[in-house]
């Protein structure tokens, strides 16, 4: 058995409704502008032809409740709301009809996300990390298995700060669906359970600061909450 100089990491994970053991989180992928509205706001066109994506590391997990401290190094801090959708089957170049076989359950989550640097990035062509994969900003709700959700398109899909809607569209309005997503990825990566995908969020997004408080919730799924404080 190996030896390691430093304390390894504790295992990444999110609670599952009905379920006393945790979903273990081995990657997180995430879909963007996945919303054609939202890609509108963000001054981009809508590419329909494929997903894109970007990662967090499994350290950005937060769960559901949390209060966190205001982010080092901005002053434009974002919630955005989004399906997530966790793989209980390994996937590797699967067909879109295959797909959802490969899905073991749904939540809700908030890609929390540092704006302006993001866009920064965006404006030099550089990648977005600084902006995307920032400490507690992958925050999920419990999730509710695959079976208990039943056909997606319809249900709604919202985000509250203080109790005022800031956010509110439907699945149906997703660009690529969960199963397009996961056939997608499946070309690039041997999908495992495991690996989470944050599916993309819909317009209406924009900045918090300490004090205030972020809900939001996906149709038949457990709802989800944040606070934020001030900075450390």
């Amino acid at each position: 058995m190996s030896s390691y100089l430093f304390d390894t990491p504790e295992i990444q994970s999110i609670p599952v409704k009905g379920e006393d053991a945790q979903y273990p989180i081995n990657r997180i992928f995430c879909v963007g502008r996945n919303y054609a509205a939202h890609a509108a706001e963000m001054g981009v066109e809508v590419d329909r032809e494929a997903p894109f994506y970007f990662t967090k590391s499994p350290s950005a997990n937060l769960a559901s409740g949390s209060t966190i401290p205001y982010p080092l190094g901005t002053e434009n801090y974002h919630y955005e709301m989004e399906l997530v959708l966790v793989i209980g089957k390994p996937a590797f170049r699967v067909s879109v009809a295959e797909a959802g076989d490969k899905i073991y359950a749904y939540g809700c989550g908030l890609d929390m996300t540092r704006r302006d640097l993001q866009l920064a990035a965006r404006a030099k062509q550089r990648p977005w990390d600084l902006g995307k994969d920032v400490e507690d900003s992958a925050v999920f709700a419990p999730l509710t298995k695959a079976a208990e959700l039943g056909e997606l398109g319809a249900q709604r899909i919202h985000l509250e700060v203080n109790g005022e809607v800031k956010q509110d569209a439907h699945l149906r309005d997703l660009i690529h669906n969960v199963y397009e997503i996961v056939a997608d990825l499946s070309k690039y990566y041997h999908l495992v359970p495991g690996d989470v995908i944050m599916t993309g969020t819909p317009a209406g997004v924009g900045p918090v600061v300490a004090g205030d408080k972020i809900t939001g919730g996906v149709d038949g799924l457990e709802p989800i909450e944040l606070t934020i404080g001030a900075p450390e």
